[in-house]
């Protein structure tokens, strides 16, 4: 009975929300018009989600994005519904069906009562840096990914074993996390910016146990053998060149396969590179030559 009503939920968000947006003049030949639309997806935890493919029946391969965590509460309860939307809109036009779903206790699916202290379900939290526990809080993010493709295979709107992962900040830990399983759909894993712990108490540059989250990424990459494409900025204040350089060595020399590149300072804050229209043109070549790659 939960199942059907969040199903005829998800149709009415369709038939509400749904937008259909022309293709762009800069898009890959064939160009193609997409179409945007609100899921409320019925995972064991039910969350609202983006989604933007091209017009048609599909099946299409799938692209998950994974966006980055708040710790604190009240911001968590107004997380926006759609963070990505211009590089989500970006994959859409180049075949996938993009679904960007908000996490379980932000925004919409959270619950707002602060009187009470309750602001909804937040199930990735990294505990004290005393003793953080990365490698759990990865995987956490990481099962929803999991979720999400079983349900769209089942609903046969996806290609299977066509799937890609992407994941900005602690999104794109869960993406790293989610490579050591190495699901069978999932053919290749891209991140911005990927990390816990950046900024503690707000302050730039500081990290909780940077020495434990690379000790986590190297024992991530032990059974990690997905093609990833790692995307760091120069001015990100919460995993900065040093750090995320340490990460990547620590985690290839593991075994693990990942590309690296340092991108060139972007606006004030690095870190949130992805969620600009304006930074387009300076990763897609790069996303798109390593899609390529892996084809």
């Amino acid at each position: 009975m939960r199942q059907h009503r969040l199903r005829t939920l998800a149709i009415g968000a369709l038939l509400l929300l749904g937008l259909i947006a022309p293709a762009r003049a800069d898009d890959q030949d064939p160009p193609r018009r997409i179409q945007e639309e609100i899921w409320a997806l019925p995972t064991p935890l039910p969350m609202f989600a983006y989604l933007v493919r091209p017009l048609g029946d599909g099946p299409f391969p799938l692209a998950i994005m994974n966006h980055g965590v708040s710790l604190n509460a009240r911001d968590r309860s107004f997380f926006p519904l759609v963070e990505f939307r211009d590089a989500a809109m970006w994959f859409a036009r180049r075949g996938y069906l993009v679904v960007a779903p908000v996490g379980t206790g932000y925004g919409a699916a959270a619950i707002d009562i602060p009187e009470r202290g309750l602001y909804g379900p937040f199930f990735s939290k990294i505990g004290k840096c005393t003793d953080p526990n990365f490698f759990d809080a990865g995987l956490a993010v990481a099962q929803v990914d999991l979720w999400i493709i079983d349900y769209m295979t089942a609903e046969k709107r996806i290609v299977p074993k066509d799937v890609i992962v992407v994941g900005q900040s602690a999104g794109g830990w869960a993406a790293i996390a989610l490579s050591s399983l190495n699901p069978p759909p999932v053919k290749a894993i891209i991140t911005f910016a990927a990390g816990r712990g950046g900024r503690v108490d707000g302050k730039p540059n500081h990290n909780c146990n940077p020495d434990r989250l690379v000790e986590a990424t190297g024992a991530l990459g032990q059974t990690s053998r997905v093609p990833m494409l790692w995307l760091y900025i120069e001015n990100d204040t919460f995993f900065g060149p040093a750090l995320s350089k340490r990460m990547y060595e620590a985690f290839t020399a593991a075994g693990g396969r990942a590309e690296y590149h340092l991108l060139p300072p972007f606006g004030d804050e690095g870190h949130f590179l992805i969620g600009s229209p304006d930074s387009i043109p300076i990763w897609s070549p790069l996303v798109d030559r390593f899609l390529r790659s892996i084809r």
